[in-house]
This record gives structure tokens, sequence and C-alpha cells, in this order.
């Protein structure tokens, strides 16, 4: 039986829940890291490389939670209704999920960010390894010209570093990633864990800072796609912050300062959950 973990968006704050969440998890008998495939999105995909690195759960906690240890963040501000109500704006009267990606496409090139080399080292001080892992990985993005998404693994030809950026890059909020002569924007355009890539393993955990609610039109909200998942004969769970990790992070989950918080609750939060497929 095929486990794969899917790890969806939500920003620094995302990342720094979903790390504490997986070392709650381990601490209290659930270890899941070891599955076979590894799905990342956003600020999945940072997770999902750390956790693809072989870097020990308590090593990669504690890069969330001590100052000296944690990667060198840009602040950004973000507030995320009136984010929803600029992508509504932008995206107007779009007929089409494709149509609509490209007009948020659109307002990523156009955007005024911090220099696309600038974001891309923020990358590679996340990732205590720029290779990419033995085991599957599959990174989402999306071309912010066509609107198509692009799932990059280990046999693309393109950096990890590079893929996890592009992952990452919040349609007006960070640069769009060059790879080759394409542009990409953040896999979450898509869908926020993109949890369609798991079809074919037998049991799913999917983990969600965001909630289930895509914030982008999708053609494979996670709703719907766990019933499908389900359908297929897997086991799935998701798994969404609880309301004590949704106060740590707030209304700006790019702020760095949410990250100590948002690990500790997140590992709190793992330590009293019991998965359905669990022994414990």
């Amino acid at each position: 039986m095929t486990d794969a973990l899917v790890l969806g968006g939500g920003g620094v704050g995302g990342i720094a829940w979903i790390t504490g969440l997986l070392a709650g998890l381990a601490e209290a008998g659930q270890d899941v890291t070891g599955a076979e495939l590894l799905v990342g999105t956003s600020a999945g995909s940072t997770v999902a490389a750390q956790v693809g690195s072989g870097i020990g759960l308590e090593e990669l906690y504690a890069r969330q939670v001590d100052p000296a240890l944690q990667a060198a963040e840009i602040m950004a501000e973000m507030d995320l209704e009136k984010f929803a109500a600029e992508i509504g704006a932008a995206v107007g009267t779009a007929a089409s999920v494709p149509e609509m990606r490209r007009a948020v496409g659109r307002v990523a090139l156009e955007a005024r960010t911090v220099p696309e080399p600038e974001r891309r080292a923020v990358i590679e001080s996340r990732l205590p390894s720029h290779t990419w892992p033995e085991r599957a990985l599959r990174v989402v993005a999306v071309d912010a010209e066509t609107g198509e998404a692009r799932v990059f693994d280990r046999d693309s030809g393109v950096p990890l570093v590079d893929a996890v950026a592009a992952s990452c890059a919040v349609p007006g909020v960070w640069p769009p990633v060059t790879i080759g002569s394409r542009r990409y924007v953040d896999g979450g355009v898509r869908s926020m864990a993109n949890a369609d890539l798991a079809a074919g393993a037998g049991r799913v955990l999917v983990i969600a800072p965001m909630g289930t609610t895509e914030p982008f039109p999708s053609q494979q909200p996670l709703e719907r796609t766990v019933g499908e998942l389900r359908a297929q004969g897997a086991e799935v769970a998701v798994v969404v912050p609880d309301e004590a990790s949704r106060a740590t992070v707030g209304d700006n989950p790019l702020d760095p300062a949410t990250r100590r918080p948002a690990a500790e609750a997140g590992r709190a939060q793992g330590r009293g959950l019991r998965l359905p497929w669990s022994r414990v």
C-alpha cells in the first residue's frame, strides 16, 4: 500500500504549522513523513522538500522556532480578505477556469515585487538540501501566461530550488519564477493542495493550512477531490488548523513572526490527533 503525504499552501505561517503538526504526530507515535509519495504546493512544497531531504523532524521544527536557525524571510503584508477581493476583481468576467488563471497570471506579471534573485535566495535558505530526493516528490506551479499547470519532479530537469520557488510565487506578492523561457506562479492557483496528484495511493493524508476552501477558481477543489480519491478506494484523512492554530497565523500568513507560535500550535494539535489508520 502506497502512502501519500499531500501538503497544501499557507505562507510562512503555514510552513511552520505543518512542520509543528508533523512533529506532534510523530511525538504521538504517528510519524507520516516516510510516505512514498510527497505532493507539495506553495508552503507545502517547502515542507515536502525539507521532509524529502532526510533531515529529522526535530531539526526541522527547531528551524521554525529557534531564531538562530530560522531562514532569512522577507516581510510581506497580506490581508487575506483584501487579497481575495483584488484577485476577484482581476478575474472579472472570465468565462473559464483557464482564462481565470491567465488573469491571475497577468496580475503576477504586472506586480511590482522584490527582484527575483532576492526571492530565490529566501527559498535557498529554507531548504536544507537543494537536491531532489530519491522518493517521489511532486511540486506544483502554474504558467503565468498560459494558465497551464506544471508538475515538477526529479525527472523534470529543473533545480529543486527553482521548482519550490515557482510553487511559492504568490501572485501580486512575489515575482513569477523564470524557468527556461516560461514564468511560473504559485501552485495554489490550480488548487491549494492538488490532492488529485495522489491518485493511486492507498492512504492519503492531506494537510491544508488554509482549510478546504479554494481561494482561486479550481477544477480540482479539495473537497471534491477527496471524494474522488475515496471512490477510487483510498483511505483519506484531511487535517486543517484548529482554532488555536488559526489564531497564531491571523490575517497575514506571510509574516515571519508567525513562525514560532504557529509551529508550537501545530505541534500541540498534532499530539492530539488520531489518524483513521493509526494503531496508537
